[in-house]
């Protein structure tokens, strides 16, 4: 595996849970295996205990992305090397999963999975996955969606740097809630355009083709319930 596939079980991790709804995925053995992914060998160790150990994870996990997101470069790296420093890593070379068009193995640094126990091998997984993505590409690669009330983790991978969003389904929310805001905010400032005083603008416009005013309170009532019509023949 490379090691940039690895910050991926970051992502997975902290994504498991939504703080802005109260929902927790991470709630039994089955669930921390599945953040394995196709780890099998490391999630068979999990036990009922990894599931408290890996919460505690993906809190200081969380704590990485949210201090990235918010250009705290300095934290984010701090934050990140205690992770590196708690959950150390044994990297091996290895070669047998792929193969080059010679049929020689096709050799790369692969994380050696011998920890004491599940959270242990995830969080160190994690952490220089995590690691790796950041020193390769930047501090301002990893942020949490700004799709509100979304607060998913996510790693920027374009080319431009312009990821703003978990997904493209919170990305579509988020347009479609700035055009709604971008309309009411026009539809309210068209208001005030017409003057403060609703009565004197109607009776402006009262006035017969001729440029006579209207009579009494009858030709102003007139003009309120016709006021589009006149104003549109009175030029």
């Amino acid at each position: 595996m490379e090691l940039a596939y690895y910050s991926d079980f970051a992502v997975r991790l902290v994504n498991s849970e939504d703080p802005s709804r109260g929902n927790d995925e991470l709630t039994s053995v089955e669930a921390v295996r599945a953040l394995f992914g196709g780890a099998w060998q490391a999630a068979r160790r999990a036990t009922e205990a990894d599931v408290t150990r890996l919460r505690a994870v993906r809190t200081r996990l969380r704590a990485v992305f949210e201090a990235a997101g918010e250009g705290d470069e300095v934290r984010a790296v701090d934050l990140l090397n205690a992770l590196l420093m708690e959950f150390p890593v044994s990297p091996q070379i290895s070669g047998h999963e792929t193969r080059d068009e010679d049929g020689r193995p096709h050799w790369h640094l692969h994380i050696a999975d011998h920890p004491a126990n599940a959270t242990a091998g995830f969080a160190a997984t994690a952490s220089m996955g995590l690691a790796f993505q950041l020193t390769e590409l930047g501090v301002d690669r990893l942020g949490i969606c700004q799709a509100a009330p979304c607060r998913n983790a996510y790693l920027d991978t374009s080319t431009n740097r312009s990821r703003r969003y978990c997904s493209d389904r919170c990305a579509t929310r988020a347009n479609v809630a700035a055009y709604r805001a971008r309309k009411r905010l026009e539809s309210e400032g068209s208001v005030p355009e017409a003057g403060p005083d609703r009565g004197s603008s109607a009776r402006a416009t009262s006035r017969t083709p001729g440029g006579s005013p209207g009579r009494g309170r009858t030709a102003e009532t007139t003009a309120t319930t016709a006021q589009p019509s006149s104003a549109g023949t009175d030029r």
